[in-house]
């Protein structure tokens, strides 16, 4: 298994995860527009979404021609994206959770804008860290993202040159999106 990331810390809880099953993992550093590995695969996994964080569309579909070059004939995309309703909500969310050491970690998102035309979106993600009631430490990333619609999706796939494009819902391998989706997979293979 080959993996990459542009951030060593989640490049870290990798090797960590791959560890504690016992996996070898060879990580790098790297990032969508420039990966490269002097192999070809059988099978490229891009999971949760990541696929969004190149926003702009030409940047995007030159990622899904390098992820054509590196694999093997017959060998297999899966992108799994954001269903577009998270495009259209507002954010606001709040989230937490209570460390092994009892603290509490809290996750805000707000939404800072939305282009329309672009189909982007800017998010403010608040971080905190709470020790006995008191705000010990907080963080704020401005995280963006690029939604795209299913057939859009899949004409961009089509376009770098794969074919059998298989689009499920949900998890649920080749049933047909319904609404209330959350996450929208895509498989596609590059032809012999």
């Amino acid at each position: 298994m080959r993996g990459f990331d542009p951030s060593e810390e989640m490049l870290d809880y990798c090797r960590k995860a791959c560890s504690a099953r016992s996996l070898e993992g060879r990580l790098s550093r790297q990032t969508f527009e420039s990966f490269s590995y002097d192999a070809s695969f059988a099978a490229i996994v891009v999971p949760l979404g990541s696929f969004q964080l190149t926003t702009d569309v030409a940047a995007a579909k030159a990622v899904l021609h390098r992820f054509f070059d590196h694999l093997a004939p017959d060998g297999r995309l899966m992108i799994d994206l954001d269903a577009i309703g998270g495009f259209l909500g507002e954010g606001g969310r709040v989230r937490s959770w209570t460390t092994e050491d009892g603290d509490l970690l809290t996750l805000t998102d707000t939404r800072v804008s939305t282009d329309y035309v672009a189909q982007t979106t800017v998010t403010h993600l608040r971080y905190e860290l709470w020790k006995d009631t008191k705000l010990a430490d907080t963080e704020l990333e401005l995280f963006s993202l690029r939604w795209w619609g299913v057939e859009e999706f899949a004409m961009a796939l089509r376009e770098a040159g794969f074919v059998d494009v298989v689009i499920s819902g949900d998890y649920r391998y080749s049933e047909a999106l319904a609404k209330g989706c959350e996450t929208i997979s895509f498989e596609a293979r590059r032809p012999q």
